[in-house]
């Protein structure tokens, strides 16, 4: 067996087909999922790495570069390899899509409008692998976005949150911290969101959701619905939004 496919020792149930890289990112997830190396730490060199899983410091690199290229791991030239953080300004608004249409750096602010435990109705329960009847958290807000000398409410979100791993959050703690919610999620609930998923589709305002965005019923909304994953492909949060796009636009990158 070639030294690009040999299984890792410390993996025995990986298959033999694995690539070698791949199963030495599995254990490093399996670090990073188990806290051994927390949001803003830095992990040990590659050097250090191919010491401690018996590989060559090229399989660690390669393993190390597609966590890079995923946005679990950020490297600093000459400080090291960091555990990424929604603290950071390149990755806290990575799942934030929604760009001014005068192309000035999105300057939303938040106005919490609910945050409540409750029973997760069946949909959202199965979409975040609870239990039925399981608790979870809801949380309602707004995004306001600066037009001219008004700040205008620009989305509508909804937010669902496993009721056991944010235990403690409530409507006083959000509106006390100051920065990114994801933030909070991961230095107060060790909860790191790693990668998410999203559909999109067109739809009409409701009355209620109307008022709320100060907006005529019927007008055209983008609606969001976006699934976020933590370390294990867990999911961990459900959010549904709705976004008033007539001075932004929604925008992503293909490659």
């Amino acid at each position: 067996m070639s030294a690009a496919t040999a299984p890792a020792a410390s993996l025995p149930d990986a298959p033999a087909f694995s690539p070698l890289y791949q199963q030495i990112k599995a254990l490093l997830l399996k670090g990073l999922e188990g806290g051994e190396w927390l949001p803003g730490q830095v992990i040990p060199s590659e050097v250090e790495l191919a010491a401690r899983f018996r590989v060559s410091q090229g399989t660690v690199r390669k393993a190390v570069d597609e966590l890079a290229t995923e946005n679990v791991l950020v490297r600093r030239q000459g400080k090291g390899t960091f555990v990424a953080t929604h603290a950071e300004s390149a990755t806290q608004f990575r799942f934030l899509r929604l760009l001014p249409d005068d192309g000035s750096p999105p300057a939303l602010q938040r106005r919490l409008l609910d945050c409540r435990r409750m029973r997760a109705p069946a949909e959202v329960a199965r979409l975040l692998a609870l239990a039925p009847g399981e608790v979870a958290v809801q949380v309602r807000r707004l995004l306001l976005a600066p037009q001219g000398l008004e700040l205008l409410p620009v989305v509508l979100d909804d937010l669902w949150l496993p009721g056991t791993l944010f235990k403690g959050l409530t409507m006083e703690r959000l509106q006390a911290w100051r920065g990114p919610m994801y933030r909070l999620f991961e230095a107060e609930f060790a909860v790191h969101m790693i990668r998410a998923e999203e559909k999109l589709r067109a739809v009409a305002a409701q009355a209620d959701d109307a008022v709320l965005l100060a907006v005529p019923p019927g007008t055209p909304l983008l609606s969001v619905e976006r699934l976020a994953y933590t370390y294990g492909d867990r999911p961990v949060e459900l959010r549904r939004g709705l976004y008033h796009t007539a001075a932004h636009h929604y925008r992503n990158e293909l490659s």
